[in-house]
This record gives structure tokens, sequence and C-alpha cells, in this order.
């Protein structure tokens, strides 16, 4: 396995973002501290690396919290939900940025491409979650979290294939990821509002289906016209 060193945390944001931005805050649905080990719990495995506080990560600027959302799995049995009801927002909006990734899908075999049939495999193309948009008029739109295309697993190895409809938005270590060799990274969605006129009251966050994937949102941006 090659080492990965191609580490690109991003600057920082320089102040207070833009007025054409608008934070949405995750903080009181949170239920998994960047700080605290992911996943099965193994020490080292946390999300520290990435910073808080205002980020421009790929171009876009975030406002991360102290925690994330974390959707449930197979594999985390009942310590996580799979679904997330309710996130806040109340602000009309062009676009939503969202900065997110998954625990799971490379396979069992650190460093090695996995294969069907594999119990931490995903197949490109498996939808994992959805973010449902709830407008102020009871209308609603979905944006689809699909394996490959917005979102791939957040441990990495060289020549880790990226995703096909989003981009990584930030790349980084931790000390468990580190001990085999691999890197942890971030992906991010944006998403054209279709009704940008309506105001969004809320989101609700949805593990889709069963299997490995347990998806994890760390921060939405909404973009003014």
């Amino acid at each position: 396995m090659a080492i990965i060193s191609d580490w690109r945390a991003g600057p920082r944001s320089p102040g207070a973002p833009d007025d054409k931005f608008i934070f949405v805050d995750l903080g009181p649905k949170t239920n998994q501290k960047r700080a605290d080990n992911f996943g099965s719990g193994r020490d080292g495995n946390d999300l520290k690396a990435v910073g808080k506080g205002s980020r421009t990560l790929a171009g876009m600027n975030f406002k991360l919290a102290d925690g994330v959302i974390q959707l449930g799995s197979d594999l985390l049995g009942t310590k996580k939900p799979t679904k997330v009801e309710g996130i806040k927002v109340g602000h009309t909006c062009a676009k939503l940025h969202i900065l997110h990734a998954t625990g799971y899908g490379n396979g069992s075999n650190v460093g090695e491409a996995g294969k069907e049939g594999d119990p931490l495999f995903i197949a490109d193309g498996t939808k994992i979650a959805e973010y449902k948009i709830r407008y102020d008029d009871g209308a609603s739109a979905i944006i689809p979290v699909v394996y490959g295309e917005d979102v791939r697993d957040w441990w990495f190895t060289a020549g880790a294939k990226g995703v096909t409809r989003g981009k990584v938005a930030w790349r980084g270590e931790n000390e468990l990821a580190k001990s085999f060799n691999c890197g942890i990274r971030l992906y991010l969605t944006s998403w054209e509002n279709p009704h940008p006129a309506k105001k969004i009251t809320s989101i609700d966050y949805v593990k889709v289906g069963n299997g490995p994937a347990a998806p994890f949102c760390v921060a939405i941006t909404l973009e003014a016209k």
C-alpha cells in the first residue's frame, strides 16, 4: 500500500462569510462528536483534523460544529438512528451545499478494492441516504446521496477513486487511518434548489436501505440568489 502524502486541509475562512451564505445550525441535532472515535469506536478514528468554526473547503464556506449528524448502519446496531428529522432552516436559497461522507464502503481489506459479498463493501450507484427538503407550503424535494457519485468511504488510499457528481472537499488524517497507510476525506454536494422563492423550513436526513453504510453530515450552507 502506498502512503497517502497529499494532505490538503484547505484554508480557514478569513473572518465572517459573505452575506450570500447562510450556515445551517446542525448543533441541536448532532449525535457524534468529531473529537470522539467514529464507527466501531477504535482509538484514534476521529475527525479532529478538519478543524472547527468557519472553513473554506473546495471554494465553499462552511461553519463546523463540535459534532456531526451520524446515521446508523447494520454494523453499528442501534447506536445511531436511521433518520434525523427537523433540522431547522427557515430561509430561502438558490443553492444548498453539503459537506458529508460515509463510514464503510471500501471493503474489509484496507488498501485493496472491495468486492461484492464483502460485508463492508458498497457498490457504486447504491443510494445510501437522502436529504428531504421541506418547504413552508408543505411541498418537499429530495437530495439523494449515492455511493460513488456523491460520497465514498471517508477512509481512502493512494489512487482511490473520487466521486462523479460531487467533489472531494477536504483531505486529512487521523491516527487510526494513518496506521493503515490511509487518509480520511470529506465530500461536497452542491444542489440547485428548484424552488428558490420558497422558504425551506427544515431538512430530514435519512438512511436508505440496509447495509454497512453509516452516512454522516458535517455541515450545510445555503447560498442566496
